[in-house]
């Protein structure tokens, strides 16, 4: 693929990204793309066939752009970085536009995906993995006590996605988001 392929290939999902952002998955056509994009049905189905494939080239896509969020000094403390992740994850629990939460979960549930190439459950247990790894490094110095680390990254992280879900059925506060990220904490961070 040339550099002007690759060029309109990307917004192509970028330009998809907001129509799914805005309207789910169920209710995105061909048609709403090749509108938002301002190309022909045929420019289109030259990159992709399915508004299934456009859609899992955008959670890729997603998945590439979350892979620094554990990037930070390496002088940081665990407690600092799982902080700093946890403050991440309130951007994206109270933003109520420009994410995809909606989109997935009717994605998932709609469609059958295979282990191996679901990226949402990928993405899910790379998390755990990072989180499990943060903690035990955090008990290792002393910052952390906990005698299940694997236990404790997958309790966060279901917690988070708790939260998600009622970010977008019931509603939630910016306090009740604090209150729960707290209670996380507490429940690691050793006191002094």
């Amino acid at each position: 693929m040339g550099e002007k392929s690759v060029q309109k290939r990307q917004f192509i999902l970028e330009t998809a990204r907001k129509v799914f952002m805005e309207k789910g998955f169920k209710q995105v056509t061909m048609k709403d793309i090749v509108d938002a994009c301002e190309i022909s049905r045929g420019g289109l189905y030259l990159y992709f066939e399915s508004t299934k494939e456009i859609f899992l080239e955008v959670l890729r896509m997603e998945s590439q752009e979350t892979d620094d969020t554990f990037a930070i000094s390496e002088n940081a403390s665990s407690a600092d970085i799982l902080a700093l992740f946890l403050k991440e994850q309130k951007k994206e629990l109270l933003r109520k536009k420009n994410n995809l939460s909606i989109a997935v979960y009717e994605f998932f549930f709609d469609n059958k995906v295979a282990k191996k190439d679901n990226i949402i459950r990928n993405q899910f247990e790379e998390a755990v993995g990072v989180i499990e790894k943060l903690i035990a490094a955090g008990v290792e110095t002393g910052e952390f006590y906990c005698e299940d680390p694997l236990g404790a990254a997958r309790n966060i992280m279901y917690v988070l996605e708790g939260l998600k879900v009622s970010a977008h059925t019931i509603g939630i506060t910016e306090k009740a988001v604090d209150d729960e990220l707290l209670y996380i904490m507490k429940g690691l961070v050793v006191e002094e």
